[in-house]
């Protein structure tokens, strides 16, 4: 179906390099021009000089407005993406927890289903390869050491959509499963984990290019003992994730990782659970109990953080409140997770791209939201 190209004007533009005031011409699905000064004859919707944004990326999220996608329920799964659509999240990477070889294989190939649809953007495994002294909200009974044949088995099961898996460096047989799965095309993270500086160098030299949430899970940064997030923050090859919750890394510390990591490598997720949108309560993670009081998720047998309630617009505004400038918060929930698991059609607002934005009020709320061209109701 053609649709009559839409222009929207009066907008300050967040683009690959910078903000720029100007106007974003809409056609069938895409953005087919950019520019500035009077766009000519057409249909237009002006915004009022607020900003346009890439529809944000989230590539670590776990559920939302209830539903969870370890459960694998399509009509589940499809709730938890209009959920962040309608609050600007226009991409969403379905993650899953730690789970048994067949209930793993279920989930992977429900949500490979979703993908085929046009509902996900890929399938994330953020278990079952991870270090148990570092498991977080991952059932430890659950968890189990690299093995290319059940990875090879996630590969078949997903068809194509498994984007990314997280591998503890230190287990056995992680460098052999690492180079497996980037040799598949699959992105490898490196998280909870227990990994000396050197084991995590090793990771990276083997294929690895994303850090699952910084600081979480994993061992702390010591002088003489800096551990894996030195040893990521130092190497361009890189991107860390953040949970910028201020629950789960202090603003100081997340201040920290932009200065050192610098424009482009810092990914903002959520890691977000079932319980966001809802508010406090009990829910479940996986097959753990979690209990959330005044927005802080924790584990009810543990105490452990798991995941958060926030949906990624709030990091981006939390990133600016720490003094990040705007269009390099907003890259950070967009073009840079984007780039990072090679979703080229979307994180950024581009002729060619997908039209798939968010506009934004002064104070980063978010006023409307467009996907695939189509205002977001």
């Amino acid at each position: 179906m053609v649709h009559t190209p839409l222009t929207l004007t009066g907008a300050r533009v967040v683009t690959a390099d910078g903000t720029h005031d100007g106007w974003a011409r809409i056609e069938n699905g895409r953005v087919t021009e950019l520019g500035t000064g009077d766009p000519g004859p057409g249909e237009r919707h002006d915004v009022g000089g607020r900003l346009i944004a890439p529809g944000l990326v989230d590539t670590h999220i776990h559920g939302g407005a209830g539903r969870s996608f370890p459960e694998a329920d399509p009509e589940g799964t499809r709730e938890i993406v209009e959920f962040n659509r309608r609050s600007g999240v226009t991409s969403v990477v379905g993650g899953m927890v730690a789970a048994s070889p067949k209930e793993t294989i279920r989930q992977v190939s429900a949500l490979a289903e979703a993908c085929e649809e046009g509902t996900l953007s890929g399938v994330y495994l953020e278990g079952p390869f991870i270090a148990e002294a570092r498991c977080g909200a991952h059932d430890p009974d659950l968890l189990r050491d690299p093995d290319t044949a059940e990875f090879d088995a996630w590969l078949k099961a997903g068809r194509g959509h498994v984007r990314m898996i997280t591998v503890a460096p230190e287990l056995p047989g992680a460098l052999e499963l690492i180079r497996a799965a980037v040799s598949s095309g699959v992105v490898v993270a490196m998280g909870h984990t227990e990994a000396t500086y050197e084991q995590t160098l090793a990771a990276i030299d083997a294929g690895a290019t994303v850090a699952t949430h910084l600081y979480n899970a994993m061992r702390p940064l010591n002088h003489r003992d800096p551990g894996p997030i030195a040893a990521v923050l130092g190497d361009e090859r890189v991107t860390v994730e953040l949970i910028l919750d201020n629950v789960h890394v202090h603003p100081g510390a997340a201040r920290l990782v932009f200065d050192a990591a610098g424009p482009g490598r810092v990914s903002l997720v959520t890691d977000a659970m079932s319980a966001t949108g809802l508010g406090d309560g009990e829910y479940t993670l996986g097959d753990l109990r979690v209990r959330v009081s005044e927005g802080r998720a924790h584990v009810i047998e543990t105490g452990a953080i798991a995941s958060s309630t926030i949906v990624l617009p709030q990091a981006v505004r939390n990133t600016v409140a720490m003094g990040v400038p705007v269009a390099e918060a907003v890259r950070s929930a967009s073009s840079v997770p984007a780039t990072a698991l090679g979703l080229t059609e979307v994180g950024r607002v581009e002729v060619g791209r997908h039209a798939d934005l968010v506009v934004l009020n002064e104070d980063l709320s978010v006023a409307d939201v467009m996907y695939r061209g189509r205002w977001v109701s």
